[in-house]
């Protein structure tokens, strides 16, 4: 069995389980969100069965998504989310076809980003609009790492998943401290049980496909990566004044309230 199917059948049994916890609990809102982890399954892996190229695909759609959601939600102008899009669309195939290049790459996307507000004279919202456009820029372009990873990267997904749904739970069970003012629900346990849950979640599917993907860093990623991209997602969503980033999304709201732990956890597996 080669890794990636290894990996694709405990996804498999992680939804199986998922769904049989959902039609237990009864509650509308879980279960609308395991038909939403359905979908996302099925999409995802029939992208990344396609090799580096189908990663490179999925990360320039996830990304172009993920622009026009932001945009929306820190009021950049069309102009300037059209160029953030642009950037997180390209930049995925840069990853794969020239990797080597991705660091120049992506430096010379965000000077661009940031140029496009002085270049139009913009004095009174200028600086604004080159903040928001780089974060934008660079908080996405974590998702080539979907393309960097390579084999690795479904196995993040279902960990990052499994650390979510693990995080919730243990949160509402056991409750205690809250993990920050950004964010009062979440709880400093939902974290540590989020951890274990994810880590889990890594040994599982190494042990399945006989994979090196159960390393420290891997393991670091998983455990730290959810809690911070929900902290940094929700830093952007107070700042907006709004709940969600969308309303399309069954269960989650829009893509960036579902892909925010991935995000960061991406991010760190990346640069570790």
């Amino acid at each position: 069995m080669s890794a990636l199917a290894g990996t694709a059948a405990c996804l498999a049994g992680v939804l199986a389980l998922g769904g049989i916890g959902a039609l237990v609990s009864g509650n509308a809102d879980v279960i609308r969100k395991w038909r939403t982890w359905m979908v996302s399954a099925v999409l995802v892996v029939g992208c990344l069965w396609l090799g580096t190229a189908g990663a490179a695909l999925l990360a320039a759609g996830l990304g172009v998504i993920g622009a026009v959601e932001y945009g929306r939600l820190v009021r950049l102008r069309p102009g300037d989310t059209a160029l953030v899009a642009a950037v997180v669309a390209i930049l995925p195939a840069v990853a794969w076809r020239m990797p080597a290049e991705l660091g120049h790459a992506l430096a010379g996307a965000l000077l661009a980003v940031a140029l496009i507000p002085v270049l139009s004279g913009d004095a009174a919202a200028g600086a604004r609009r080159a903040a928001a456009g780089v974060f934008g820029a660079g908080w996405l372009a974590a998702l080539t790492g979907l393309v960097l990873l390579r084999t690795a990267a479904l196995p993040l997904i279902i960990a990052v998943s499994v650390a979510d749904v693990g995080a919730w739970c243990t949160g509402r069970l056991l409750g205690g401290p809250a993990l920050s003012p950004l964010s009062p629900a979440k709880r400093w346990s939902g974290v540590a049980g989020g951890a274990l849950a994810g880590t889990a979640a890594l040994a599982v599917t190494a042990a399945v496909t006989g994979g090196g993907v159960f390393t420290p860093v891997h393991v670091i990623a998983v455990s730290v990566g959810p809690p911070l991209g929900d902290l940094l997602e929700s830093m952007v969503k107070r700042g907006a004044g709004v709940k969600d980033t969308g309303r399309w999304l069954p269960g989650f709201g829009g893509l960036l309230d579902r892909i925010d732990s991935l995000l960061v956890t991406l991010a760190l597996a990346v640069i570790l």
